[in-house]
């Protein structure tokens, strides 16, 4: 009887220890430990050079701090970007999310906060969820900044057009809001026109066309992302930068050339490399229960007395 009972208690034992195992594999693995924590990055497109800069600035400080970044292109659909946050839920520790829609990004955001992977909400806020960190450059204070500088380009007088971007984006709201605030300081100046163009040059090259027909008298245009700016500069040809300034919102390498040839007046710069690693940064911060916390980069006015600090 002691060896059945014996017997009995080991294999008890034996059970014990292979769910207690079995448990702990279940856990996420601290930043810290031998095994690279996964995290993905849902970016709205990487048909933009800013989220491809973004992108390339978060690979590089996950390299340094031994994270394995997963990155998901939604190609700003919404829909696809839900269906890639669904996936994350369940394989990551962690997601970096660049919303393709603020609003839109809320009930998938909200699954993995049900299943306790944080999120680093980067360039875009995400509404109706819980994000550990919210890592962007201050779009409205850009917004503003924007503003005085067409309006020190345009004299400080005459009908200026607006380019948005992506509706329902914070980015484009955000700046927008900043933007409508600063020009409103300046009583000479009348916007006449604005449409979206949805972050995208060619897209900005129609509207802009478009826009130019119906009020031929503008000697400005505001465009909320360097893509839209410089698809307003195809089509104002040789009228850019003499006849009609520009001014835009990234600071990418194409906008800076821009700046630098006098084709665009300005372009906020926003440092979308240093975005892309600080999310990373906080990403590993909030795997690790580190004090994950919001982080704002600041954005500089360049024009072409700056630009070459930035080329």
């Amino acid at each position: 009887m002691k060896s059945t009972s014996f017997r009995k208690t080991a294999t008890i034992a034996a059970i014990a220890a292979l769910i207690t195992t079995g448990a702990a594999g279940c856990n996420r693995t601290p930043a810290g430990e031998a095994d690279k924590p996964t995290v993905v990055l849902s970016l709205s497109t990487l048909n933009n050079p800013f989220f491809v800069e973004l992108r390339d600035g978060a690979v590089a400080e996950a390299k340094k701090q031994g994270v394995d970044l997963e990155v998901v292109d939604a190609q700003n659909d919404s829909a696809t970007q839900a269906n890639q946050l669904a996936t994350a839920a369940s394989s990551a520790d962690a997601v970096i999310l660049n919303a393709v829609d603020s609003d839109a990004a809320g009930p998938a955001a909200k699954q993995l906060n049900d299943s306790s992977v944080p999120i680093v909400a980067v360039d875009r806020a995400v509404n109706g969820a819980d994000v550990a960190s919210f890592v962007a450059s201050d779009n409205v204070a850009g917004g503003k900044q924007a503003a005085d500088a067409l309006a020190a380009a345009i004299g400080e007088k005459g009908e200026v057009i607006v380019l948005q971007g992506v509706a329902g984006t914070s980015a484009s709201r955000d700046r927008g809001q900043g933007f409508a605030d600063g020009i409103a300081a300046y009583p000479g100046i009348t916007v006449v026109g604005q449409q979206t163009a949805n972050f995208d040059r060619a897209t900005a090259l129609d509207v802009t066309t478009n826009l130019l027909q119906a009020h031929p008298d503008a000697v400005g245009v505001f465009a909320e992302n360097d893509e839209m700016g410089l698809g307003a500069i195809q089509a104002l040809g040789s009228r850019a930068g003499s006849d009609v300034k520009v001014a835009a919102f990234d600071g990418t390498e194409d906008g800076l050339k821009a700046v630098e040839a006098g084709t665009m007046s300005s372009t906020i710069a926003q440092q979308p490399a240093k975005l892309g690693a600080l999310a990373v940064d906080q990403a590993v911060k909030a795997i690790d229960d580190d004090g994950a916390a919001d982080e704002a980069v600041d954005v500089i006015t360049v024009t072409k007395e700056n630009v070459g600090d930035f080329s």
